[in-house]
């Protein structure tokens, strides 16, 4: 399929370019994007969480009062669950939630994020951009030329490139990655997904 090149300024170049139909134009699996996001959100736990349970509990063993004869129910130890200041039942404890998933499905994941943004016509074209120094007012007119203020934008370049990475680094709705680093769930999270004409011959060496 073929799309318009954008200019920093928001106007479309006289180029056009064709988006590979192997990535961006594939019927969406979404039990693999599933899959993808769910490790994402997995592995980007801490898995600290901690409770202490009645053994951790500091206070006496002592019985706090007879088995019989009391008319209420049977205690044994203060640091019981079912009592106040007693330990948790059954509490949180560190464990790490990662897990893996074959490169296979995560490659068909991430065509699978391109496509469905397509459908949504989420996906814009750009010029690379020729930043000489970081400056985040020249970005932010850059957004607003191309009509993307106050959007969630994902932007993704052909390189590494500092000067683009922080200007933007100020703006919270605006995540800059490279060709080789994004990931399905930055796709999807974005309201609009430009890519910098440079990165288009990476994202599909990848992907293919």
């Amino acid at each position: 399929m073929e799309v318009k090149v954008f200019d920093a300024t928001g106007k479309a170049t006289s180029k056009k370019v064709t988006l590979s139909e192997g990535i961006f134009g594939i019927e969406p699996n979404q039990h693999a994007i599933y899959l993808d996001v769910k490790q994402h959100l997995a592995n980007k736990r801490q898995g600290t969480h901690k409770a202490k349970e009645r053994a951790e509990i500091s206070g006496s063993t002592r019985k706090i009062k007879k088995q019989k004869g009391t008319g209420g129910a049977r205690a044994g130890s203060i640091k019981s669950g079912t009592r106040v200041g007693g330990g948790r039942i059954f509490g949180p404890r560190p464990r790490n939630y990662h897990f893996k998933l074959n490169v296979k499905l995560k490659r068909l994941a991430r065509k699978s994020a391109f496509a469905v943004q397509v459908k949504n016509d989420a996906v814009m074209v750009l010029q690379d951009l020729e930043m000489t120094a970081p400056k985040t007012q020249e970005f932010k007119a850059m957004l607003a030329n191309l009509k993307l203020e106050n959007q969630k934008v994902l932007l993704i370049l052909g390189s590494k490139n500092d000067n683009v990475y922080f200007s933007s680094r100020n703006l919270g709705k605006v995540k800059v990655v490279t060709a080789d680093s994004f990931n399905t769930y930055d796709v999807l999270n974005a309201r609009k997904v430009v890519l910098a004409e440079s990165s288009l011959e990476i994202i599909e060496k990848i992907l293919n």
